[in-house]
């Protein structure tokens, strides 16, 4: 099992991959949801300039924020900067990408064939989008690398329609959940702190680093009409401090902060007793326990999502648990 980060793009990101490539995270993905964060490929076109080895991409894609052509296009930008064995994109049906600006996901069906045009597209091949025909003519390497361009796909699918198309793809599986059992290549991410020895769970450093993983499983569940399932009672006492905000913008209030912090609103519900009962608060030996869990779980790719005020020390206590 191999480990990689994550990151809710922010403008110190491209500085906290090369801090993540010296500690020997193999992989960075930078999440793409234009109301909270700044351009995913300015970013990672940025990371790569100041990097050697890591693979980057986009973690993940939305097929309703950007027309496939201007995503061929991007890929084509972040393979020059950092070649294409560096490059992993990944691809998925709209979390935040989507339900921040107030619009559900996209259909699967859309998510496989916009892959489909980009991947052809990437080929140098004429396909058919929206009633026309087009291709990428990029005219030489002033431009543009050579065509075709090959590199790495990933799709984030909980549910077996994600997981189907991930596999149609032959693409690795991106989750959140739980591994998905005999898939050929999967990551899991990760989300929360490594305890200091002794530490208080509820301690100040410890909900800033991982308290934005406790709003999360609010987001999801009220988002996707499942808080019984993940939450129960508690969950309905929690969403319901959002009832006072009108629906036609509730959306942009759930969302505040959304992986990065704990909003105004989730705070009181945030403490160290729900980040322990949620395993986002793990001392070294814990974590230690998960990673042989999922590696026993046939999980090939660990990433780990830090968040507060010093990522460099997030990742670097992740990255001692990770390598023993």
């Amino acid at each position: 099992m191999k480990l990689g980060c994550s990151f809710a793009t922010s403008l110190q990101t491209p500085e906290h991959i090369r801090i993540a490539e010296e500690l020997g995270y193999e992989r960075a993905l930078c999440y793409d949801s234009p109301a909270l964060y700044p351009d995913v490929w300015m970013i990672l076109n940025q990371a790569a300039e100041r990097t050697d080895r890591i693979v980057l991409g986009p973690g993940v894609l939305i097929p309703s924020l950007r027309h496939p052509m201007v995503t061929a296009s991007a890929i084509t930008t972040l393979v020059h900067t950092a070649g294409a064995d560096r490059v992993l994109i990944g691809v998925g049906s709209g979390f935040t990408g989507r339900l921040a600006l107030g619009r559900p996901p996209v259909p699967w069906a859309q998510v496989k064939h916009y892959t489909e045009v980009v991947r052809a597209l990437l080929r140098g091949e004429q396909v058919e989008w929206e009633g026309a025909i087009m291709q990428l003519i990029q005219p030489d390497e002033r431009f543009g690398p050579a065509l075709p361009i090959e590199v790495s796909w990933g799709v984030a699918g909980e549910g077996p329609k994600g997981t189907g198309v991930a596999r149609d793809l032959g693409a690795e599986l991106f989750r959140i959940t739980a591994p998905e059992p005999d898939f050929p290549a999967q990551m899991m991410m990760l989300i929360g702190t490594v305890l200091d020895e002794g530490e208080d769970p509820g301690a100040e450093r410890v909900i800033d680093a991982a308290g934005h993983g406790a709003g999360l499983f609010l987001h999801w569940a009220v988002e996707h009409g499942v808080i019984d399932e993940l939450l129960g009672e508690a969950g309905h006492t929690w969403a319901a401090a959002y009832d006072h905000i009108p629906e036609n913008v509730r959306h942009i209030a759930l969302h505040d902060r959304h992986v990065v912090g704990v909003n105004d609103i989730d705070r009181p519900f945030v403490t160290g007793e729900v980040v322990t009962a949620a395993g986002l608060a793990l001392t070294r030996d814990q974590w230690r326990d998960r990673f042989a869990e999922l590696e026993k779980a046939e999980c090939h790719w660990v990433h780990f999502q830090p968040a507060g005020r010093d990522i460099p020390r997030e990742l670097e206590a992740f990255a001692g648990a990770f390598h023993r």
